[in-house]
């Protein structure tokens, strides 16, 4: 037998690569500049190096079994139950291998979702062979938990055998008041409902697991990948200690737990996160005294990284997020369709999302290697790092009392407020990137196609009684779709959007690299960008500005033209009515002049586009 060794023999001929030879070629291509430049931050602080050694003597981490695919799942979300139904069938007639039947005031429902009756979990489950090694996952809120008891009678009326039926129950109180904000009972009142249904369930004969920790509630929220992972771990062991106090023993107790989380497009950071808690999770059985099994992860594409503009986007962003967690281990995927930002999603949306995955499986062959990242030096440090900044986080909610009492105190709340004001903050000054969105956007984008149904209408939960601050979902693309909604507003009013002039200086050579940026600058708010050619004569620019019916002017060039052309194509801009003049670029030391000549602002690489934008609105509405 052949040993494998770490050199490959096509390379034994040239000299070996060292770090310190990589450095000499990025300092030259840094040339001056901080090495630091190239070193990335999360927004839990972790840093991120640009180049990392191979991690030895690592051993995989364990997910599901060797070679065996991730499930399937595809939501089950349709108000309409003999809809729902056709849809469920449909997609396990076309590949999918579970069904997450999302009931309305569910944290996933998205404002639509299933009837909570049981005449509605019939109709939906009708010729559904659940007993034929069919996932199913329910998503419930507290005003539709009996949906669970429903779903169990259902099994026992068509005569099958609960143990035979692979049911995710989806059981999760913790959830709905972290995004609540509010719940009508303590903790102590809470945990001997829920562990009752888990027992009843049990006694059925249902395997589980019953009771879900999920992070995507943090995630939606707009938290870190810690956040979300200490939020898990707080909830879990709040289910695994109400469980053990209910009489049931830690080790049957062990299975009745399972996780969510939340895959997005950081691949390398979702990687690192699902194989964070496997080992995390490791090690809260090991401090139970229990032997570590391999803790069921369910994962949702993101929703907050999904946009309305540009729908199509999602499909790649919900590619990544899916390679990701596949390759992490995780034991179930939904894919959220690429249109579900804007309505329910119709067969075309569904098809995709389902085929996603498929294509990941059987094409790819995405399974057929546990854990791939195993070595990596990158992942595996990350993984190292989110594990001891999670494990933190999670003992301060246990000092604070366990989960329910860290949501009381605001523990969780004011991380998550951290976090999502800086993520909002890179989102304004389009850091992080929000294709079709923030950048790179279409104001001639054609209209997706979603479905029309009624919600269901669902009564209030309770009294509002134990008040914290809640963790309502966003999107992140959601402030650049308010201006492009401005914008559709006044092109369905006068005919027309708002105009930009790009007030072009000089040759094609000068003025494209800026105008270029300019336009996906203004356009990602709603503001269609008129082209010109290079002026050098201000009366002839003046001419073209009138002409155009914009109300607003950039102008575009490199800086050498600025200094001879821009002042005296401002004043001539300011002279043909435009109300407010923009520079693209930012020449420091001509800044006051440039005012002076009529200039009121300048867009740039890394300045704040949202509040730009927001400000151009508003001096557009002034009379």
């Amino acid at each position: 037998m052949t040993s494998v060794t770490d050199d490959l023999p096509l390379a034994a001929d040239f000299p070996k690569a060292t770090v310190e030879d990589w450095r000499k070629l990025v300092d030259g291509v840094l040339k001056g500049a901080p090495f630091e430049k190239l070193v990335g931050k999360t927004y839990d602080g972790i840093k991120i190096d640009p180049l990392y050694p191979r991690a030895r003597g690592v051993a995989p981490v364990v997910g599901r079994p060797a070679a065996a695919p991730w499930q399937i799942m595809q939501r089950i979300d349709h108000p309409d139950a003999a809809l729902a139904n056709a849809q469920a069938l449909q997609d396990l007639e076309n590949g999918a291998t579970g069904l997450a039947l999302v009931f309305a005031g569910a944290n996933g429902a998205r404002g639509f979702g299933l009837e909570p009756s049981a005449d509605a979990v019939a109709k939906v489950l009708k010729d559904i062979h659940l007993d034929a090694g069919i996932g199913l996952e329910l998503e419930v809120g507290p005003q539709s938990r009996m949906a669970a008891i429903h779903v169990a009678e259902y099994v026992k009326s068509q005569g099958l055998d609960p143990a035979a039926c692979n049911i995710r129950f989806g059981l999760d109180p913790l959830a709905a008041c972290a995004v609540w904000g509010h719940s009508p009972y303590t903790w102590d009142e809470i945990a001997p409902a829920i562990t009752g249904a888990i027992k009843g369930l049990a006694g059925l004969g249902f395997k589980g697991p019953f009771a879900s920790a999920d992070g995507r509630v943090i995630h939606d929220a707009g938290g870190s990948e810690v956040q979300e992972l200490g939020f898990v771990l707080a909830c879990g062991v709040a289910y695994l200690r109400a469980i053990e106090s209910a009489g049931i023993p830690l080790e049957a107790a062990q299975g009745m737990v399972y996780a969510r989380l939340a895959a997005d497009a950081d691949q390398f950071l979702t990687m690192a996160k699902f194989r964070a808690l496997r080992l995390l999770w490791a090690r809260i059985e090991t401090a139970c005294g229990l032997a570590p099994k391999p803790l069921f992860i369910a994962a949702d594409t993101a929703w907050r990284m999904l946009t309305q503009r540009d729908p199509y986007v999602n499909m790649l962003r919900a590619t990544i997020a899916t390679f990701a967690a596949g390759l992490a281990g995780a034991n179930a995927i939904t894919v959220l369709p690429h249109t579900l930002a804007l309505g329910l999603p119709d067969p075309f949306a569904r098809r995709v999302a389902r085929n996603t995955q498929l294509l990941l499986l059987e094409e790819s062959n995405l399974a057929k290697v546990s854990d791939p990242a195993a070595g990596s030096g990158g992942i595996e440090t990350l993984t190292a790092q989110l594990c001891e900044a999670a494990w933190a986080l999670f003992q301060e909610s246990e000092k604070a009392g366990g989960a329910f009492a860290a949501l009381q105190q605001g523990l969780f709340q004011s991380k998550v407020a951290a976090a999502r004001k800086a993520r909002e903050a890179n989102i304004a000054k389009r850091r992080d990137v929000l294709t079709g969105a923030s950048e790179f956007p279409n104001l001639h984008e054609s209209e997706a196609t979603v479905l029309t149904a009624t919600p269901i209408a669902l009564a209030p939960y309770g009294e509002q009684k134990y008040r914290f601050d809640p963790l309502p979902p966003i999107r992140l693309a959601e402030p650049f779709e308010a201006l492009r909604d401005k914008s559709d507003a006044a092109l369905k009013a006068r005919g027309a959007r708002p105009k930009v002039f790009l007030a072009n200086l000089g040759t094609p050579a000068d003025f494209t690299a800026r105008a270029t940026f300019a336009k996906s600058f203004f356009e990602a708010g709603g503001i269609e960008a008129i082209d010109s050619e290079g002026f050098a004569d201000p009366a002839r620019l003046a001419a073209a500005f009138k002409a155009s019916g914009a109300e607003l002017a950039c102008l575009c060039s490199g800086d050498k033209v600025y200094a001879d052309r821009a002042e005296p194509a401002a004043k001539a801009l300011q002279s043909a009515g435009a109300r407010h003049i923009y520079l693209a670029g930012r020449p420091a030391d001509a800044e006051a002049a440039l005012r002076a000549a009529g200039v009121t602002g300048f867009v740039f690489a890394g300045g704040d586009a949202l509040a730009t934008l927001q400000d151009a609105y508003r001096r557009m509405e002034q009379p």
